[in-house]
């Protein structure tokens, strides 16, 4: 029951709830509410991006998330690396976690620690940029100033840290579980026909998923969305969470 330990220890202000099943990217309050409806306990706003197309405009996103009903956490989700102005968009949101996907220096993860204390903070840990060791070593440097890691799938063909539709070698997410003092979230091509499969093989605190829910159109399809949060809520329930 190690990882329900690590999960507890971010419950209050970092926004977090036991188990967290997040779902990325929203194109309109009516999807959002879809979604809260089904069951997700976060939703990702992923904004200011390196390389992927933004869903909604900041001012959208911002009236999308304060809409959002009980019980539902909005995060937001940037490449941005600076301190100072990850604070500023957070605050413009609404929002009480910021899942930070770039890369910036450990002292400005540090300051941004030290400027929102009471934000919730989730740093990528990117599988497939530079070996499991190397991944394992960062995260154990950042953990004293982050509430929770997200693994997700670099795309080595467009150059993406995240939204890549890929999974990973869930093998090395296991070992960060293993080894990191934070809570882990998985992330990284889930769906509702694998994302059992990875609860259990992974033992995770959340899962997190954005394009296996999509349909044809580019929007979340509803039946993907309910058969995802009833699939994984499930396969929590079997490790003794939810």
């Amino acid at each position: 029951m190690e990882h329900a330990k690590k999960l507890r220890s971010i419950e209050g202000p970092a926004g977090f709830q036991a188990p967290v099943i997040q779902v990325a990217g929203v194109g309109s309050l009516d999807e959002a509410l879809m979604i809260a409806g089904f069951g997700a306990t976060h939703l990702g706003f992923p904004l200011r991006l390196a390389v992927h197309r933004e869903d909604l405009g900041e001012a959208e996103a911002a009236r999308i998330a304060r809409a959002l009903p009980r019980g539902v956490t909005p995060v937001v989700i940037t490449y941005e690396a600076r301190a100072e102005e990850i604070v500023r968009l957070c605050a413009r949101l609404g929002a009480p976690v910021v899942q930070v996907h770039g890369d910036p220096p450990l002292a400005e993860i540090a300051r941004l620690r030290a400027l929102a204390p009471d934000l919730g903070l989730v740093k990528s840990l990117v599988v497939g940029l530079g070996g499991p060791e190397e991944l394992e070593a960062k995260a154990l440097a950042l953990a004293p100033f982050v509430d929770a890691f997200i693994t997700d799938t670099y795309d080595p063909e467009t150059g993406a840290t995240g939204a890549t539709g890929k999974v990973h070698d869930w093998s090395v997410s296991r070992r960060l579980v293993e080894v990191c003092p934070r809570p882990l979230i998985l992330a990284g091509g889930l769906n509702p026909d694998n994302v059992a499969r990875a609860v259990a093989r992974v033992r995770p605190a959340g899962v997190d998923a954005h394009t296996g829910l999509e349909g044809p159109d580019g929007f979340k399809a509803p039946g993907l969305v309910l058969r995802f949060v009833t699939a994984a809520r499930a396969a929590f329930a079997r490790l003794g969470l939810g």
